[in-house]
């Protein structure tokens, strides 16, 4: 049997209070899925696990009944990715790989070479969202304020380590930057497709929370640089690392 769709909704979950959809989630639900009274749906809104629930279809109006928890809420590693945007599908590819390689935070940033100033955080917030439902995640990223590298350094905590992937110049790999800062909250920052101005790459390697890491002898493109940090991260000192091996 196929399992019940999924989707991701923001209000409370609960047995006692139904869940009200909007248009564009009874459009998805009875016409796309071809969904009818009675039939499973899985919900989740990233503070209450994931409950299992059944449709009741009213016309033009859905709402679910919530009749059992079918995973508790989980809280991932903090990571946040720090970006320069892409061009549109680039930028989509990077939002869609980082929710489901697990980063908790998205952070756009303008950088002397970033090729985009126009960021729709509604639309980024729409990105994760799809595929945080598709990866059956219990969570959604948060989407940052776009804001300037420089203002975004200002604010960061000092005891979080920011793992610059510096394409040009000496640094250890991620793998020993690992082992030497351990487990617990971090970012990890790649640049614009131009990469960072000699000026940004000074005033990053000045700061003692930032970490240079190389990503290899190739050079990768901003996306794919993104993709390898979060996946070297997650392998290292991530939630893959202490997956349990089921035969």
């Amino acid at each position: 049997m196929a399992e019940a769709p999924r989707l991701f909704v923001e209000d409370e979950l609960a047995l006692s209070d139904p869940v009200i959809f909007d248009p564009a989630q009874t459009n998805y639900l009875t016409r796309v899925m071809r969904l009818r009274t009675g039939d499973g749906v899985r919900l989740f809104n990233g503070r209450d696990g994931e409950w299992h629930a059944q449709l009741e279809v009213d016309g033009r109006r859905a709402r679910a009944v919530l009749r059992r928890q079918t995973r508790a809420q989980y809280v991932p590693p903090q990571l946040s990715l720090v970006f320069a945007p892409l061009k549109k599908t680039r930028t989509d590819f990077l939002i869609e790989k980082a929710t489901e390689l697990g980063a908790t935070e998205l952070a756009p940033i303008m950088t002397a070479f970033t090729q985009t100033q126009r960021v729709k955080e509604e639309r980024l917030r729409a990105l994760v969202i799809e595929a945080a439902e598709q990866t059956e995640r219990l969570d959604v990223p948060d989407i940052a304020p776009v804001q300037s590298l420089s203002n975004l350094l200002a604010g960061w905590p000092e005891a979080r380590p920011l793992f610059y992937c510096d394409e040009r110049g000496a640094a250890r790999t991620m793998a020993d930057e690992l082992v030497a800062v351990g487990p617990g909250p971090a970012g990890v920052l790649v640049g614009p497709e131009g990469g960072f101005s000699e000026t940004e790459r000074q005033q990053l390697r000045a700061l003692p929370f930032v970490r240079p890491v190389t990503l290899g002898p190739r050079i990768l493109r901003a996306e794919t640089a993104a993709v390898a940090a979060l996946s070297l991260w997650q392998s290292g000192v991530g939630d893959w690392h202490d997956i349990p091996y089921l035969p």
